[in-house]
């Protein structure tokens, strides 16, 4: 298929990029490269990719809306993976109009090249943080999601209300998938398995939030490309049981889903610090800090809807998920 993936310099969408030009698919790459993490970073993935049959790069920022207009009407794409977002619940604290126009104008932006030019079937990246204040575990995708805890949260459940009201007015199929802490090779050097990794190898202490009192679904990287890739192969259909006096916040009388897909086996932070170590053969030093703004104490993705879907079973192991990452840190890094 000929397909545009936004994000494609970012860790979900570089791997994701990658997975479909190993099948055969052609792909249309956009990103900004902006400087929230090292670009250098951002643009050696894009190194990986370059030079593949099939595959064209355009950096494009989302939110220039007459360039998003042109490449939609120039390349024409079958099928769309909308993974690209201005990410990370702290630093929606410190900056957040960056994920006002990210998140939803940028999202606005790819909703509309998709509806003037007649896209099968939009695949968008929401996130386990729209769960916000919900204590009910596993988290569902058939409960409200009303009361979230940050700013990118917001933005999240906002691109689900976006997506719908595109499937509803104009017969876009949309399909959101609610990522549920995704970890491995080439990834953000914001998220917790990146920065304990550079801390630990330096000899630094490592900002313990909650005082170790967190549990997160860490769900290793190829679990969840092949899950995209089946999503993106299963164009999102109606559900002929919706009834507006009941209503399912999954499904709808448009054709729209919305799926989680993590693990489904949390992971106590005190415990993933300890695999850390095993696989990297160093001892953590811990500080032991305060519940941050914004932060949610659990995350435990319930993924049937997605299983009887497409059938994604996650079969990555912790241990052998981060022995492949610390491997690839070791090397990249030269540590």
């Amino acid at each position: 298929m000929k397909l545009l993936v936004t994000g494609a310099a970012g860790f979900i969408g570089y791997h994701t990029t990658k997975a479909l030009l190993d099948r055969g698919d052609q792909v249309i790459g956009i990103d900004n490269l902006n400087s929230y993490y090292d670009v250098g970073l951002k643009e050696a993935r894009l190194a990986q990719l370059s030079g593949r049959n099939g595959f064209t790069f355009h950096k494009l920022d989302l939110t220039d809306s007459d360039g998003m207009e042109r490449l939609f009407s120039d390349a024409m794409p079958e099928r769309v993976v909308h993974l690209a977002a201005q990410a990370g619940v702290r630093y929606s604290l410190q900056n957040p109009r960056a994920y006002v126009d990210s998140n939803i104008v940028g999202t606005l932006n790819v909703l509309e090249g998709c509806r003037h030019t007649g896209v099968e079937h939009l695949v968008f990246a929401s996130s386990s943080s729209v769960y916000g204040a919900n204590a009910r575990m596993p988290f569902s995708v058939h409960q409200n999601v009303d009361h979230p805890l940050s700013l990118y949260a917001a933005s999240k459940k906002a691109n689900e209300l976006m997506a719908h009201t595109y499937a509803h007015l104009y017969g876009l199929p949309v399909t959101g998938l609610r990522f549920f802490t995704v970890y491995g090779p080439w990834g953000r050097p914001d998220m917790a398995p990146m920065i304990f990794t550079r801390k630990m190898l330096a000899g630094e202490p490592i900002d313990v939030f909650n005082n170790g009192q967190h549990a997160r679904d860490f769900t290793y990287i190829d679990d969840i490309v092949e899950g995209v890739v089946r999503t993106l192969d299963k164009v999102a259909q109606s559900n002929p049981g919706w009834s507006g006096e009941d209503p399912d916040p999954a499904t709808s009388s448009a054709p729209y889903r919305i799926y989680n897909i993590g693990n489904s086996d949390p992971v106590a932070l005190l415990d993933f610090i300890a695999t850390l170590e095993r696989a990297l053969g160093v001892k953590a030093k811990l500080n032991m800090l305060p519940l941050q703004p914004g932060d949610v104490v659990e995350t435990y993705a319930n993924v049937d809807d997605l299983t009887a879907a497409v059938g994604f079973r996650p079969s990555t192991p912790l241990e052998a998920g981060i022995e492949k990452f610390a491997s690839w840190y070791r090397g990249y890094y030269q540590t």
